[in-house]
């Protein structure tokens, strides 16, 4: 795939089209790994939609935790539909080519709705926190006004924060490699296309992953303020308890970094790494959180998952 593009990558002419890639040295298979893809992406949506629909219609979760979750759905369910449409199309048809602008505009939202992940990530170990150190102001604390002003204003924060991606990558000119090394599009990825200077564009790439870091730094100190508490809790029952109640989460933040991290590490430490581990971890990081989040929240959470239960018995009735 890569030679039948090598004129192109020689051009000294602007370019009106990047091209994808899916595994690379499998496209052969690319229909069948397109299967497990679309099944993936079916269960994402239908997860995330009826962990939604259930937190909107039943009045018994209406709860700050149910309603940060609500946003994590979200979230996921956005991330999803960001990368459904090229992944598909790579897979599926093998068309690799997308126009620069649906590019930008792809890797906005993706890195848009990571952003917002990762902050409601944050705010759910805040969360967490709060409901262990003060279980009786929890209430009082998190009212339902509170969660709605601190999911609007991290929401504008992530827009703030990734809304000069696409108008910075605009500015730049590619003329020479326009080959992409994921099955999308990502703000690091195409900055390393640019034949004109990117001084600016890898300066605040490297801003906003501080900053996603951060909420990785926070999230831990909040579980270890966490573990204080629960270590001071006299009987072992209780400790189990109330760690219980954070497992959910825990899982979620592993799901969530430990692709990310993995990642940073293979392109930082192992540049010599086959190029098909970067693109199934990559796509590891698309796929499995939006897929696993519902899963781990309806197996954990009693409510949802009796819920979940009592539609199931009134279809079979």
């Amino acid at each position: 795939m890569i030679s039948s593009y090598s004129f192109l990558n020689t051009s000294e002419v602007g370019i009106s089209t990047f091209f994808l890639i899916g595994i690379p040295g499998m496209e052969h298979a690319h229909i069948w790994v397109s299967i497990p893809i679309c099944f993936m992406y079916l269960l994402a949506i239908l997860g995330n939609c009826t962990i939604l629909f259930f937190i909107k219609t039943e009045t018994s979760l209406h709860e700050p935790m149910y309603y940060f979750l609500s946003m994590l759905a979200f979230s996921d369910l956005e991330l999803s539909i960001s990368s459904l449409p090229t992944m598909l199309r790579i897979f599926l048809f093998n068309a690799t080519g997308i126009s620069p602008d649906a590019c930008f505009a792809q890797e906005f939202f993706i890195h848009g709705f990571s952003a917002m992940e990762s902050s409601v990530l944050f705010v759910m170990s805040t969360d967490r926190l709060i409901a262990i150190y003060s279980p009786l102001r929890y209430i009082s604390i998190l009212t339902s006004a509170r969660v709605t002003k601190i999911g609007l204003l991290f929401a504008a924060l992530c827009i703030m924060f990734v809304l000069p991606f696409p108008f910075l990558l605009k500015r730049l000119k590619f003329c020479r490699k326009i080959l992409l090394s994921h099955s999308y599009c990502l703000h690091q990825d195409v900055v390393k296309l640019a034949c004109s200077d990117n001084k600016v564009n890898v300066i605040y790439g490297l801003f906003v992953a501080l900053t996603s870091l951060l909420y990785f730094v926070c999230i831990s100190v909040s579980y270890m303020l966490i573990l204080k508490i629960v270590l001071g809790i006299a009987s072992h029952k209780g400790r189990l308890k109330v760690l219980n109640t954070c497992i959910s989460h825990i899982c979620a933040v592993f799901i969530f970094y430990v692709p990310i991290v993995t990642l940073a590490t293979l392109h930082r430490f192992a540049k010599n790494v086959s190029s098909v581990v970067r693109v199934v971890i990559a796509d590891i990081f698309l796929l499995v959180p939006p897929l696993m989040n519902p899963i781990v929240y309806s197996l954990k959470s009693q409510q949802i998952r009796n819920l979940i239960q009592a539609k199931l018995c009134e279809k079979q009735c």
